[in-house]
């Protein structure tokens, strides 16, 4: 059988260093310490090739060695491959002749710190593997086996490889030594340098040039020779952006003012054409931005003066309305306001009108060209000027204005509107009025006032009145009768070509005599009474001021460092059904009516049905039952959750309506929201709502924490299946569980009566050391930003609870999601400091969004995506190492299996064809919908990095 050994390939006597698609050899020779081996030689083509060999079948007990030369260990290298190429014939084909013949043989490795040369001792040498062959040679056609074994640790400045052969008919075609790094690269603007792959390594990174990053960026080279799991990114500077794997300045005419911008941009309109590496353009002359105005804004004008103010009179007496038209030229900006002012001017001396004068709505900031003015007086000039402004009015030294005079002249007198009774006595009557207009200053009314008793009706045919004649609005009449009715009107004196109209008649009474003597002698007590309570707030006035001296020497009070608590916890009352009652309404049962089953918790079913309240529409709401068998304190539990909602109103906060305890069937009912869960209601929707609208309910879900931290209240239970959205897609905070209990459980969760909290929502000091506050709520909130801009994904995938807990305390932090603003990426982050005094408040987060909100073009600049970190979950793309056979098994890893029939239509049936495809060809398969598109495309480029990392060159 030698001749068919003859014709195997050649040995290659060579040991590799791979570094990924580049190899480096060094040559190393075989002996063998028994001539049973043997080189065979041959020609093919031309070409002299060798082989080791060895058939010793006949002979039991074979133990025939073959050795390599030293093998020098590069330092720092602990593991090799070592790939043997070998064929082995079967034994079978020697018809028996041998029993002792076998088909495998043995790999040996033997380490040390120097060349012993031809000195073999079989002693020295450990078993590494016995080699078996996965198919085995009958006839001419040779079958070549390929094994590949790791061989560690090492520690010695080099080693031995041997082979054992122990009766098998074997030729050894070549033996490969190599190991694995993960070769220098940049990812996310870092560099990495080239690592020795031999155990999952942690590897610092250094940003390029022109970029820096908060922290130290950090990648993890995996055994495979991959780098995997990048931590941290860089950024490039101001007035850099990031081109391949390098930041370029910007060129001129362009640039970039952050760190947190992506790209270089085009100097906006009415700028000054920039430099190259620009972080800014300047505006032009006579052009400006507001302080508030972005840098990416266009520079803008101060507008010019109102046009065509008028004046009119109202019906109303002492109303006056202006109006105007909008300056002819605005500056292109929108955020024009205008400001009245009025004065009195007389012979070129103007003085303000002062706080009498009153502006309906205001006399600043008015958006509309149209204002009333109240409380006018008659017969005087008024000025009136209108001022435009914007954003940039302050960079102005003309102001755009435009003025009227004006005056309202009345020629019938003011009306008296109002007869008060300021004091009574058994035989007088105090008695002021209000008119319908302030009388000018230099114009003194004179007033008629006419009185008479009541019981005067009918005992006379002619009515007898008592006129009297007054230069002020007010009297005090006397001579009056005990406990008698009288009436009384007023009317002002004008000319008598036009005297003014009376008032209406009141009816005044005096007290009786008794009750004027209790009145003088109650006078006198309270009189008394008074005197003592102000040596009373005298003495406390000295204490106080005493006491405050103190405390500026010994520092605040316990008192003064405990914060207000308004929110009431009801597990505090002793009893609590006092809470219940205190805190909760109590509902007709009658007036609830259940139509369908929405769900079902822990304590029974959840209706939806609608409820009838006196003096109230009907009206939708969901119904909370506790099922029938319950205890006391299961009913307790289920009220407690109503006691805590009951102290909350706010429109982001569920509302309770009330709850029903006087019944055998006890319910708790809120209001009803139509869209359910949040996180139900986004899945499937992933392209269908804009950011900008997204982010408004973020800001909802913001407000309404915002509001219980206010009430220093702690969720300690904020995920997206805790919040509740209604028809107008407005979020409410809901879920306001029971007290929790840290378990020692395998999942570390915390275990509550309302059920598990997941740790993947819990800030890390809240899982360590049971410390809820409202900065770990605001690390919940971070997790429900990532849940809200990635459409219900859940947070940190399939990895398991002590996973995420031990890459959160390395730092690890989610990635942003597709399309994710960058502006709300850097809140997450904000929210995910490690340490919680420099997460922001609720308020903080608040306002930012608002600001957002005010600015929709800051949310069109997206944070960075690295789809070899966020695609590489099967959850996400299917792009983890998977080898996938079908273009059905590839859609089904990306939850798009919906588009199997699609892509089979087109003739899409290969993987090979997936890869090939452009972004035009996936909508031209029928992929319509904005996020469907984004996942596929992202996920065949995924694809595409995984299939690049795992070629392999032949050696």
């Amino acid at each position: 059988e030698w001749k068919h050994f003859q014709q195997l390939l050649p040995v290659y006597m060579e040991v590799g260093q791979i570094f990924l698609h580049v190899s480096r050899f060094c040559s190393f020779l075989f002996f063998s310490s028994i001539p049973q081996w043997e080189i065979v030689q041959t020609v093919v083509n031309g070409t002299l090739f060798y082989s080791y060999s060895v058939c010793n079948i006949d002979s039991p007990e074979q133990d025939n060695w073959l050795r390599t030369t030293f093998i020098q260990r590069r330092p720092g290298i602990s593991r090799v491959s070592v790939e043997l190429r070998f064929v082995v014939r079967d034994c079978n084909t020697f018809d028996g002749a041998s029993v002792a013949c076998k088909e495998t043989f043995n790999l040996y490795i033997s380490e040390a710190d120097a060349d012993v040369g031809t000195n073999f001792r079989k002693g020295q040498f450990r078993k590494v593997a016995t080699i078996a062959s996965d198919e085995v040679t009958h006839g001419r056609v040779l079958k070549v086996n390929a094994e590949t074994r790791t061989v560690e640790p090492l520690s010695r400045r080099g080693f031995y490889l041997a082979f054992q052969d122990m009766g098998a008919c074997v030729a050894l075609l070549s033996a490969r030594v190599y190991y694995k790094t993960c070769p220098s690269t940049v990812q996310s603007l870092a560099e990495f340098p080239e690592t020795v792959a031999d155990a999952l390594k942690e590897v610092e990174g250094v940003c390029v040039e022109n970029a820096i990053s908060p922290a130290t960026p950090r990648n993890y080279c995996s055994a495979d020779g991959e780098w995997v799991v990048p931590v941290g990114q860089c950024q490039c500077l101001a007035g850099y952006e990031s081109t391949g794997d390098s930041c370029q300045a910007c060129k001129p005419g362009y640039f970039k003012p952050s760190i947190q911008s992506k790209f270089c941009q085009v100097c906006p309109d009415n700028t000054k054409p920039s430099e190259a590496g620009a972080t800014e353009c300047q505006c032009e002359e006579g052009f400006y931005r507001s302080p508030s105005d972005p840098p990416t804004s266009p520079c803008s004008a101060p507008p010019s003066a109102p046009r065509d103010l008028s004046s009119s009179a109202l019906s109303a007496e002492g109303r006056l309305q202006l109006s105007w038209s909008p300056p002819l030229v605005t500056g292109g900006r929108s955020d024009l306001t205008y400001s009245v002012v009025c004065e009195h001017c007389n012979g070129g001396q103007c003085v303000p009108c002062g706080d009498k004068i009153r502006f309906e709505p205001g006399p600043a900031g008015l958006q509309d060209t149209l204002v009333v003015v109240t409380d006018l007086d008659a017969h005087l000039n008024y000025t009136f000027t209108v001022e435009a402004h914007s954003g940039v009015s302050q960079f102005s030294t003309e102001k755009a204005a435009a003025s009227l005079t004006t005056a309202l002249d009345y020629t019938d007198p003011p009306k008296v509107t109002f007869i008060h009774l300021d004091d009574r006595s058994a035989t007088s009557l105090a008695l002021s009025w209000t008119l319908s207009r302030r009388p000018p200053a230099h114009i003194n009314h004179r007033y008629e006032l006419m009185y008479r008793r009541k019981d005067d009706d009918g005992e006379r045919d002619v009515t007898t009145y008592t006129v009297l004649i007054l230069e002020k609005n007010s009297v005090q009449i006397a001579d009056l009768t005990p406990d008698t009715t009288y009436i009384v009107r007023v009317q002002v004196l004008g000319s008598e070509v036009n005297p003014g109209s009376h008032s209406v008649e009141h009816e005044f009474q005096t007290s009786p005599l008794a009750e004027s003597q209790i009145q003088n002698k109650s006078t006198l007590v309270m009189g008394a009474v008074f005197g003592i309570m102000v040596i009373l707030l005298v003495v406390v006035a000295v204490l106080l001021l005493r006491r405050r001296k103190d405390s500026h020497v010994f520092g605040p009070t316990l008192d003064q460092l405990k914060p207000l608590k308004t929110y009431v916890d009801p597990h505090m009352y002793e009893d609590p059904n006092i809470a219940i009652q205190k805190f909760v309404t109590e509902i007709d049962p009658s007036a609830i009516s259940k139509q369908k089953v929405i769900g079902v918790g822990e304590f029974g079913e959840v209706f939806r049905g609608v409820m009838k309240a006196r003096g109230r529409a009907e009206v939708d709401v969901a119904i909370k039952t506790l099922k029938p068998g319950y205890s006391e304190k299961q009913r307790l539990d289920f009220l407690s959750e109503a006691s805590i909602m009951g102290q909350f109103s706010h429109p982001n906060i569920i509302r309770l309506e009330g709850v029903v305890t006087k019944f055998k069937h006890i319910m708790i009912v809120t209001e009803y929201m139509d869209n359910g869960a949040l996180d139900t209601y986004l899945k499937g929707r992933d392209g269908e709502i804009p950011p900008y609208q997204l982010v408004g309910m973020l800001r909802g879900i913001a407000a309404g924490m915002q509001y219980l931290s206010d009430m220093s209240y702690v969720h300690r239970d904020l995920a997206a299946r805790n919040i509740l959205v209604n028809s107008n897609l407005e979020c409410k905070v809901s879920d306001f569980g029971l007290s929790r209990v840290l378990e020692d459980d395998d999942e570390g969760t915390y275990t509550t009566r309302g059920g598990k909290i997941p740790i993947r929502w819990t800030a890390p000091e809240a899982i360590a050391y049971r410390k809820f506050t409202s900065a770990s709520d605001v690390w919940s909130f971070g997790i429900v930003m990532w849940e809200v801009m990635a459409f219900g994904e859940r947070p940190y995938w399939d990895m398991s609870n002590h996973e995420v807990m031990k890459t959160i305390n390395e730092a690890f932090r989610l990635p942003a999601p597709m399309d994710c603003p960058s502006a709300i990426y850097q809140l997450m982050l904000q929210c995910w400091q490690h340490d919680r005094s420099k997460r922001p408040r609720f308020l903080d987060i608040v306002n930012f969004l608002d600001k957002l909100l005010r600015s929709p073009e800051s949310l069109k600049t997206i944070a960075d995506f690295d789809p070899r970190v966020s695609i590489r979950l099967p959850s996400t793309s299917g792009c983890d190492g998977t080898v996938f056979r079908t273009v059905p098994e590839w859609l089904e890893s990306i939850r798009m299996s919906q588009y199997s029939e699609s892509f089979a239509r087109a003739g899409i049936t290969s993987m090979e064809q997936v890869l090939s495809l452009r972004h035009e060809d996936i909508r031209n398969i029928g992929v319509r919908l904005p996020g469907h598109l984004k996942r596929i495309a992202y996920s065949i480029l995924g694809l595409k990095d995984e299939t690049s990392s795992l070629s392999v060159f032949a050696v």
